[in-house]
């Protein structure tokens, strides 16, 4: 018999997309920042934001307006909703959201988190639907995970939230660690053993140039190839198939099944021509790409009904193009300026 994840897999397979762009990726994904602060203030992700007043309140979508958004987002084939930040937990009611959104027939509900606040809060999500959960750690050493989030928080405190989790039922939570040159290689290997022998899965990530303050270099990105030779040396591993088209991953099991690690390599291999996902802002604007640099306001338009929204939300996927990572170091991207990673998650 599949497993529940088995069973969604393969009838995400058997879907054809409703709303199809011009180079024929269709509609699938979405992703939605609910708040643009965090606890941690990561150099790669928001540098120098300790003291600067980010957005208020006020400008963030109601719970209602997310709502009919994604009821929208449903009937036009979205199969899964991401929820992000910022720290997604530090938006009040959290679980209630949860909750309406499988209410309304969210297939796939998953939520991203540095896991600082899971223990607090993982029981009600849990409770309330929440169907996956993937958390970054980018290091177990505790001075070299300050040094990744700006300071803040503990590996230790982090592992506690994925212990919580474990409880709770999430059995195989995806571990993201983002790899920097110079600051973070020596805890492949720690954080690869950590979790070896577990269901949980680990993703290598490679150093992306998302938004413009994070002064991205290609000289501090280490490639997942060098990432998975490390690993292969101590560890052999071997290649695993896709569990869906657009899945952004190589997959890959240690050879004596005592586990599954991947890779994301926006860099190295970028997988632009199977990318399948639209991204809300925490205030109602729509990127087209995690890189990009203009965004379609659906805040005010939001008076509108849901057939105008729709049709609003069709022709901004039906004229979508991007392609930013495999045209990455063309001449015409240098001085582009991207959204900020903080401002609409991963």
């Amino acid at each position: 018999m599949p497993t529940t994840l088995q069973a969604h897999q393969n009838y995400l397979k058997s879907q054809k997309p409703y709303c199809i762009d011009l180079l024929n990726r269709g509609l699938r994904d979405v992703r939605i920042s609910l708040i643009d602060q965090c606890n941690f203030f990561c150099p790669h992700c928001k540098p120098g934001k300790q003291s600067e007043s980010l957005r208020q309140k006020h400008s963030q979508l109601e719970f209602n307006q997310i709502i009919k958004l994604a009821k929208i987002f449903i009937k036009l084939g979205v199969k899964k909703i991401r929820l992000t930040g910022g720290e997604p937990l530090l938006r009040d009611r959290l679980p209630e959201l949860i909750s309406k959104l499988k209410d309304i027939g969210v297939a796939d509900l998953a939520l991203t988190t540095n896991g600082y606040f899971l223990s607090n809060y993982i029981y009600q999500l849990k409770k309330n639907g929440l169907d996956r959960i993937t958390v970054s750690l980018n290091a177990l050493d505790e001075n070299i995970f300050k040094k990744m989030t700006g300071g803040h928080g503990t590996p230790k405190k982090t592992l506690q939230g994925i212990q919580a989790c474990e409880k709770n039922g999430f059995l195989s939570v995806k571990i993201n660690v983002l790899v920097k040159k110079g600051i973070n290689e020596n805890q492949i290997i720690p954080i690869a053993t950590h979790f070896r022998e577990t269901r949980h899965i680990v993703r290598f990530i490679e150093y992306m140039d998302v938004g413009t303050e994070n002064n991205w270099s290609e000289k501090d990105v280490v490639t997942s190839n060098s990432i998975l030779k490390k690993i292969n040396k101590i560890f052999p591993l071997v290649p695993l198939n896709r569990n869906y088209p657009s899945e952004v991953a190589s997959r890959y099991i240690y050879k004596d099944g005592k586990g599954e690690v991947g890779f994301i390599s926006s860099i190295s291999q970028p997988f632009c021509q199977d990318c399948q996902r639209l991204r809300l802002s925490s205030d109602g604007k729509l990127y087209t790409c995690l890189f990009a640099e203009n965004s379609f306001d659906l805040k005010e338009h939001l008076h509108k009904n849901d057939s105008e929204l729709s049709k609003i939300i069709q022709n901004i996927w039906k004229k979508r193009e991007d392609q930013y990572s495999e045209m990455r170091f063309c001449a015409n991207n240098n001085g582009r300026n991207k959204i900020e990673m903080y401002k609409i998650g991963g």
